[in-house]
């Protein structure tokens, strides 16, 4: 196995894992530091959904315990687990159907480092004017979401089909201007990534599975155990800290992010034209 693709398998685990779950775009991460290594090419696609995957896992296994009692309630038939299951469902579809619709399209025309520079600093500048609203939480718990929290919630989501706006983003920065509290916000979007992201892996390897190959499974190892020990770190950080602060440093990171990809477009220091 070449030992520069698996450095670089090593590199983009890591940055799947450690953006994934923060507000700041796993997508817009991946599409540029992809195109720095010359490694986003039908093959590096598939690569970035096998990464994908482990980031699911390290998120389901820390919150095992909660997915062990909604199944136990789904089978003693408690409304609690029910309702949560439902609202998942809920929140999970307006991505589904508008991604299944445009996704293709979306794809060849924004999947590209300039929109994904773009988009960071649009993201930003909402969710600075967020954190300066005045926050009247009506949710506090997301065992107490409505069906309509969820559906808002999932409608928020779908904005991330556009590269750099970052699905956990938009899913907690809209949670916290529908009426939920931090803490539910970001819990609600760790949950609903689980059928979010595992439904978006098994379609993608689906469809591309005409790639697959056994040569590539040093690779695909490398980068799934850097993404699922760099996801569960990362997602054990972002509990913590958002019990005492709020989201206003990512959005800083979003701009910094952001112009440095448009500075090095219009200088030429990069060349993105591939990308």
């Amino acid at each position: 196995m070449d030992t520069l693709l698996l450095i670089k398998a090593a590199i983009l685990g890591v940055v799947e894992g450690l953006t994934e779950f923060l507000p700041i775009s796993s997508t817009g991460h991946l599409i540029v530091v992809g195109s720095l290594l010359n490694f986003n090419d039908e093959r590096g696609k598939l690569f970035e959904i096998v990464i994908q995957s482990a980031a699911i896992l390290a998120v389901m296994w820390e919150y095992r315990a909660k997915i062990a009692s909604v199944i136990g309630g789904l089978m003693q038939g408690q409304e609690n687990s029910r309702r949560f299951v439902t609202n998942l469902f809920i929140a999970f579809l307006p991505l589904a159907i508008i991604g299944l619709a445009f996704g293709k399209h979306i794809k060849e025309i924004l999947f590209n480092p300039i929109t994904v520079a773009t988009t960071s600093i649009v993201g930003a500048m909402i969710i600075l004017w967020a954190e300066k609203r005045h926050h009247t939480i009506t949710v506090d718990n997301v065992d107490d979401l409505s069906w309509k929290d969820a559906l808002k919630v999932g409608f928020a989501q779908a904005l991330a089909l556009i590269p750099g706006t970052s699905r956990s983003g938009a899913s907690i920065i809209g949670g916290l201007l529908f009426g939920l509290s931090r803490k539910a916000a970001t819990e609600f979007t760790f949950f609903l990534a689980m059928p979010t992201l595992i439904a978006a892996t098994i379609y993608e390897l689906y469809k591309e599975r005409a790639l697959l190959s056994s040569s590539d499974l040093g690779m695909w190892t490398v980068g799934f155990v850097t993404s699922f020990i760099s996801a569960f770190l990362c997602v054990r950080w972002l509990l913590r800290y958002i019990s005492s602060h709020d989201f206003t440093i990512f959005a800083w990171y979003r701009i910094g992010f952001g112009l440095l990809v448009l500075l090095s477009y219009f200088t030429g220091l990069v060349n993105w034209s591939g990308a």
